[in-house]
């Protein structure tokens, strides 16, 4: 009789606008073979000018856009390949939805300052996320929790260098 093999985790690199979520996020990704998911994607057309227009979303705007995201979480892990999301996650009770969506969900958060988060994002092209609401996002950040699996990272370090931190926090957590 083989050897069961155990499912991929879920792994959500979260973070404020401009810590790198995304590119962190591939690379981990392609690192742990894999797929990615943007959650920005799943923003409704509504949150996108909401946000392009300089307002931050709130609770009701987000709901159901975590729950999109939920569900892909829930798909990931009933398929048993596993995921890699970007997704800001910012509070815990957004965190806990997305948990409660598959029992291999683990955190990445990638930590950055205020100043090079706005650098970082008034530096970007094409993006509906203004500098301006940055400062929203480390309002409402709540950093994880002991009961939350994940780890935090310095976002400023190579990305290379955070995805085998990230890959070796992952591996430890599952």
């Amino acid at each position: 009789m083989g050897t069961a093999h155990p499912v991929p985790p879920v792994v959500v690199v979260m973070g404020v606008s401009g810590a790198g979520k995304s590119t962190v996020g591939r690379l981990l990704a392609d690192r742990l073979a894999v797929p990615f998911a943007e959650a920005d994607d799943f923003h409704s057309a509504a949150n996108r000018a909401k946000m392009a227009a300089g307002r931050p979303l709130d609770d009701a705007d987000r709901l159901p856009w975590l729950l999109s995201l939920a569900d892909w979480i829930r798909e990931a892990e009933a398929s048993g390949r596993g995921g890699v999301m970007a997704c800001s996650a910012l509070r815990h009770a957004y965190r806990d939805l997305l948990r409660r969506a598959g029992a291999g969900v683990v955190f990445v958060h990638l930590a950055l300052d205020r100043t090079r988060a706005a650098r970082r994002v008034a530096g970007r092209r094409g993006h509906f996320m203004p500098a301006p609401l940055v400062d929203s996002q480390y309002t409402a950040l709540e950093p994880l929790r002991p009961d939350e699996p994940g780890v935090t990272l310095e976002a400023t370090a190579d990305p290379r260098s955070i995805v085998e931190a990230a890959a070796r926090a992952v591996r430890g957590a599952c």
